[in-house]
């Protein structure tokens, strides 16, 4: 069946703020611009506001805006570009330097307590001028903090964040950080996670594909970022003990995209369509699924299964495109068709 209606774009002004070299522009970096952490030293600071359009999953527009973090800019940022700055936004990232010294868990007032003061400053003025926006807060260079000390810093700094958030305290997400390891990928997943339109649609459609591959686990990744934007599996996937498999695996394949750069026109934007693993205990493929994401399975082993796998995939691809098209809800073919294959 064929969609009646075109993509409607959908656009999100996202700011990302902090303390001068906090990390902002670097972890941006390698998100969206497919930078690696060991070269992301060479970036100098960011001067006043850098503005990226960064296209997700095809109809959402991220304007992602990201602001110096000098005291002069931070000034401006809450008196003169207030309005200019802080209207129709739709998130707030702000990330923390878990080092910084003006950071105090006890103090109110003076200089230790600056980074707080500057964050409910923030808070305020979006929730004077875009009160609907998402907050997420990013307790960054975690990796600078002994490994047996990093849940009670994440808590001591989560509580401190929540008593400056105003409004947005009940709705805020808080992560830490570092772009040495995936919790980078786990932060901006769920951010971006939290931006995407009909995800229950997009979640039906990977129960079908699960079920005729007789998959143990399927995880959808964006194309460009390898973000994870969902994943479904059976009671089998869900007993896995390793909870941070998602961020690990969009770290790795991500790497090894990148890595094929090297033998990929510069100008592609899809450097692989298919990447299979065969083992005695399991499949796994990764297909490209539709023109913005690829899709992860692991199923049984087997060649005639690895074969059926492949073919149901490529029969879902037409289902994945219709869906993606969707604009604003859900149109009647996707009402009548919900809960239901169309493709096994």
């Amino acid at each position: 069946m064929e969609t009646s209606r075109k993509v409607k774009q959908e656009k999100k002004k996202v700011l990302l703020m902090g303390k001068s070299g906090a990390g902002k522009s670097s972890m941006r970096s390698i998100i969206f611009s497919n930078h690696v952490a060991r070269d992301v030293r060479r970036l100098g600071a960011t001067i006043d506001v850098d503005k990226k359009r960064v296209k997700f999953l095809g109809n959402l527009l991220l304007d992602i805006w990201d602001c110096g973090g000098q005291d002069a800019f931070t000034e401006s940022y809450l008196t003169s570009q207030k309005s200019y700055v802080f209207s129709d936004v739709g998130m707030l990232i702000y990330v923390f330097d878990v080092e910084s010294s003006d950071f105090s868990t006890h103090g109110t007032h003076g200089s230790s307590d600056r980074d707080l003061q500057t964050y409910a400053s923030i808070t305020s003025a979006l929730g004077e001028y875009s009160p609907r926006a998402r907050i997420f807060t990013l307790v960054h260079k975690m990796d600078l903090v002994a490994t047996e000390y990093r849940e009670a810093v994440l808590d001591s700094r989560s509580i401190a964040i929540l008593t400056r958030s105003g409004i947005f305290k009940s709705t805020i997400g808080i992560y830490a950080t570092s772009i040495w390891d995936e919790t980078l990928y786990k932060a901006w997943g769920g951010i971006v996670n939290s931006l995407i339109p009909n995800l229950d649609i997009v979640e039906d459609g990977l129960r079908d594909l699960q079920r005729v591959t007789e998959g143990e686990e399927i995880v959808l990744f964006e194309q460009n970022t390898f973000l994870t934007v969902t994943r479904v599996g059976s009671d089998i996937g869900n007993e896995n003990p390793n909870n941070d498999r998602y961020e690990r695996l969009s770290n790795i394949i991500k790497t090894f995209k990148n890595s094929l750069s090297v033998y990929a026109d510069s100008n592609s934007s899809h450097q692989f369509d298919s990447f299979v693993i065969k083992t005695r205990v399991f499949n796994l493929i990764i297909n490209r699924l539709t023109y913005n994401t690829y899709v992860l399975i692991v199923f049984p082993p087997g060649e005639a299964e690895l074969q059926c796998a492949r073919l149901n995939t490529m029969a879902a691809k037409d289902e994945f495109a219709r869906i993606e098209s969707v604009a604003e809800g859900v149109d009647d073919g996707l009402k009548m068709g919900r809960g239901k294959s169309n493709y096994g």
